[in-house]
């Protein structure tokens, strides 16, 4: 346990304790089913007699309440655990002899009860802890308890032991056979140590399993959230070199300068300049159905309706930009870092169109993304902002689209048919003023 990672420790731990919470809940369930049955079981003896069977069920109660209360409110310590698995067998067994002095039987008589049979009930309670020093300290302690029972009944009357060494005349009286108790001595041990392995087993895969779901939680936070799930999903493995054609906007977002004042910081403060930003601007985007599909440096990737192209992708990432831009105005006074840093202008650029999806990268480290011309012109169409000096430009083409679509500008548009460096011809473009 010391050597696993302390959030793995930590998830463990949790499921130990809920588990123990369901031990004791058992537990008290089994005490009052055993005062249930004795309520409604005939009595002989007279009314004045001490009768010792209520008094040890209330014990049991007691007991069982205390540790399931304890067990809800904190983590109990291990030294607890086995002195619950002592108080177990200490009650039961108390309970089995007492049943002999209750209906004024010989001493013989507790081993013929049915009872016993609750000694593998509170062994395989010690599994759902899934810790197999539980189940080997209740088995032995129910092996030991029940040897005890066995001395007990045969010395309590040295006068009359009542052993013998027909096997008919044990089932047919009071009569004890050695054998025979050695052989519930056998079973218990054996139930616990083939328990004791199953538990070893399991308690090795659930490490396992909680150490990958750990890993797979973190390394999830490196892709977006529906990202990560078709990845946990898919019923293929994922390999370099399998895509699929997909229709989508892609949005390209940078701050302008940031390179020549990311020079002239520390490093940690550059990375809090760049949390900050982020932090206004990826929300937004998400809220309007993006998908980040990378951080590169200060620049932000994101995709709309690469999960799915029967959404408005177009007019969805058009009023994605628009949030941006409006937000991009409070920056000054919400984000006393950001304006500190300078972080004044930021460039978006937003094309449309057909995409390949999937898997690039080699070997051990691969990386989802998307390539096509709506990537290439996305990013193209940001760094045009500079020449404009403006803040977002999208291509006609996805500006018609959201139309279509139902959208409503916000802002003040304005067409243009320019040439962008990197894309050949003339090319119809929108540009929006916040």
């Amino acid at each position: 346990m010391s050597m696993l990672p302390e959030r793995v420790q930590l998830s463990l731990r949790q499921r130990e304790r809920a588990n123990e919470v369901v031990v004791r809940i058992i537990q008290l369930i089994i005490v009052i089913m055993f005062s249930t049955l004795y309520s409604l079981a005939a009595k002989t003896g007279h009314a004045a007699d001490f009768q010792p069977v209520p008094y040890v069920l209330a014990a049991y109660i007691v007991l069982s309440l205390i540790g399931l209360i304890w067990s809800i409110r904190t983590e109990l310590p291990s030294w607890s655990v086995y002195c619950s698995i002592l108080f177990d067998f200490l009650l039961l067994y108390s309970l089995m002899i007492s049943f002999h002095f209750q209906y004024e039987q010989p001493a013989s008589f507790i081993l013929k009860a049915p009872t016993l049979l609750y000694v593998f009930i509170f062994i395989a309670l010690r599994a759902l802890r899934l810790e197999w020093k539980y189940v080997a300290a209740a088995g032995i302690a129910g092996a030991i308890g029940w040897a005890l029972v066995v001395v007990y009944v045969t010395t309590h009357e040295p006068e009359n032991t009542m052993i013998t060494r027909s096997y008919v005349q044990y089932l047919t009286s009071n009569s004890i056979l050695i054998g025979a108790e050695i052989d519930k001595i056998i079973s218990i041990l054996a139930v616990t140590g083939i328990l004791t392995l199953v538990v070893n087993g399991s308690s090795n895969l659930l490490v396992t399993a909680v150490t990958e779901q750990a890993a797979a939680q973190d390394f999830s936070r490196f892709f977006d959230k529906r990202v990560a799930h078709d990845i946990r999903s898919s019923q293929k493995v994922l390999e370099a070199g399998h895509g699929e054609r997909r229709s989508t906007a892609v949005i390209n977002i940078d701050i302008r300068g940031f390179s020549v004042m990311a020079a002239n910081r520390e490093p940690s403060e550059v990375m809090q300049i760049l949390s900050a930003y982020q932090g206004r601007v990826v929300p937004i985007l998400q809220e309007h159905g993006a998908i980040i599909d990378k951080f590169m440096g200060d620049g932000i990737m994101a995709t709309i309706g690469i999960d799915d192209d029967q959404i408005a992708f177009s007019r969805k990432s058009i009023e994605a930009a628009e949030a941006v831009l409006l937000d991009h105005k409070k920056w000054r006074v919400e984000e006393p870092i950001l304006a500190a840093a300078g972080v004044t202008d930021i460039g978006i650029g937003i094309a449309c169109g057909s995409v390949a999806f999937g898997a690039v990268g080699q070997g051990d480290r691969l990386e989802m993304t998307v390539i096509g011309s709506p990537v290439n012109t996305s990013a193209k169409l940001e760094k045009h902002n500079k020449v404009l000096n403006s803040d977002c430009i999208i291509s006609r083409k996805t500006w018609d689209n959201a139309i279509n679509e139902g959208y409503e500008p916000k802002l003040e548009a304005e067409f243009l048919d320019t040439v962008v460096d990197g894309i050949a011809g003339t090319k119809s473009i929108v540009v929006l003023k916040a």
